[in-house]
């Protein structure tokens, strides 16, 4: 592929990126565009009656997910190139959307997330390869108090493992788990708003229950690349190429979604 990028890694970042299976980005995102995702988020009904599952003590973490790209203001973000160029750029390939969606720890009472890797769920969408990744973008600040995620240093280079049914959610292999967690290191993926954070879907992550009084959203924006197409049509998401949004588009869009009453 030969696109011309607008927004490049250094070869520092790949190289960190194809090592670590992960790679944060302070600010890619300006905090007025944070601010009016979020702005937006608290005023839409959809996001306050989203739900999900429990964890094993029955803590509730919710998501609000969506597989189509439509005219809101989180398809605007998943469709920006301050994601998808950098993505292109790690894997040398157009890249489709897969899904999105808002993460909501609430308070207090945001639930944990088991270790697991995103592609021991995608696997059985009949993807063959793990040429596939998601970038995180911190709305509220994310930190060890409010159950920021967790990655295991360099777990993409295990494999996809077995996932299974861990507390009521599907999990990785808690053995294989227990024993890559002795020989790598955790990282606890602490960051400000509007930072993003890439990571690879073999690699191992997971959060803790929010305890503190401060909220952690955030949006995840999944995606495939274009050679990767599922070989049965058993995925829902359709290899269709990523029609970008500048950000003053983003931002038009926004302020749009605001103005509407549906979303109040």
């Amino acid at each position: 592929m030969t696109t011309k990028h607008q927004l490049d890694l250094s070869a520092e970042q790949l190289t960190r990126f194809h090592e670590d299976g992960f790679l944060m980005v302070p600010n890619l995102f300006p905090e007025s565009m944070v601010n009016l995702l979020l702005e937006v988020a608290h005023h839409d009904r959809r996001i306050t009656e989203a739900t999900g599952p429990n964890d094993q003590t029955g803590a509730l973490s919710r998501i609000f997910l969506r597989c189509d790209l439509e005219d809101d203001i989180y398809s605007a973000f998943a469709r920006s190139p301050r994601i998808i160029d950098p993505l292109e750029q790690i894997f040398e390939d157009e890249v489709y959307q897969i899904h999105h969606k808002m993460m909501l720890k609430e308070p207090r009472v945001g639930g944990a997330w088991e270790w697991h890797q995103d592609y021991g769920y995608w696997y059985n969408d009949r993807f063959l390869f793990p040429t596939m990744a998601s970038c995180m973008v911190a709305v509220d600040r994310a930190s060890k108090e409010n159950g920021c995620l967790q990655v295991l240093v360099g777990s993409h280079r295990m494999g996809r493992l077995d996932h299974m049914e861990v507390g009521g959610q599907t999990g990785a292999d808690p053995e294989r788990v227990a024993a890559a967690a002795q020989r790598l290191e955790i990282f606890y993926c602490e960051m400000e708003p509007g930072t993003g954070l890439f990571f690879h879907c073999n690699t191992l992550h997971r959060s803790d229950q929010n305890r503190s009084p401060m909220s952690r959203w955030s949006l995840i924006c999944c995606y495939n690349t274009m050679g990767n197409q599922s070989y049965d049509g058993a995925s829902q998401a359709a290899p269709v190429a990523i029609d970008r949004r500048s950000d003053e588009q983003i931002t038009r869009i926004g302020r749009a979604q605001l103005d509407n009453t549906d979303t109040e």
